[in-house]
């Protein structure tokens, strides 16, 4: 049997991450994506091979999403002004991609090399962000956590209205990053 003419692992995870998106990371099933492609399930395993690697080349491009639009949020700016700036552009992909973003933040299986590249990628966006401050190696892997952890957990809770009261979220984020650089210097190491 060839595969559908039109359909190829490309349009597969674009629409895969449309669904993402609509109905969360756990909602895209085969025969969803199917549906929303007008082709029969048994259709898609001639460009993947079932949900796990649709869901792989799916972290793959939400990394490579994420990356570059952090990385186009860093033109022009250095320093505390380039932390801010990619931390709006972090916290804008996850709202605006929220099934896409979930996809993100999962740890690479050993091995699965197109994944740990895609999130190296990412890590090495942060830590040339990060560079400037001196930290030392692991001081630098320490600064990454602590940063990803502030904006993973703003952005959650954004994305699941966990921010009821009605005050300023743009400004709440520019406090955090502010609190965050201010305490930037106790992540130094000697390595």
């Amino acid at each position: 049997m060839s595969p559908r003419a039109g359909l190829d692992t490309q349009t597969l995870v674009l629409a895969a991450a449309e669904l993402a998106d609509e109905h969360g990371m756990e909602g895209v099933t085969l025969a969803l994506l199917a549906a929303k492609l007008g082709v029969r399930s048994p259709s898609l395993y001639n460009h993947v091979n079932g949900l796990k690697e649709l869901r792989t080349l799916l972290a793959v491009y939400g990394l490579k999403q994420l990356y570059t639009e952090m990385s186009a949020s860093l033109e022009g700016v250095s320093g505390g002004e380039a932390i801010h700036s990619m931390s709006r552009a972090y916290v804008a992909f996850a709202e605006r991609r929220p099934g896409l973003y979930e996809t993100t933040i999962q740890a690479p299986e050993a091995g699965n090399t197109a994944l740990e590249e895609a999130g190296d990628e990412v890590l090495r966006l942060i830590i040339e962000v990060l560079s400037g401050y001196e930290l030392g190696t692991s001081g630098e892997l320490h600064a990454v956590r602590g940063l990803r952890s502030i904006l993973h957990g703003f952005s959650s809770l954004k994305n699941k209205g966990g921010f009821g009261i009605p005050l300023d979220l743009n400004e709440s984020l520019t406090r955090l990053i502010e609190s965050y650089l201010a305490g930037i210097g106790c992540m130094r190491t000697g390595d």
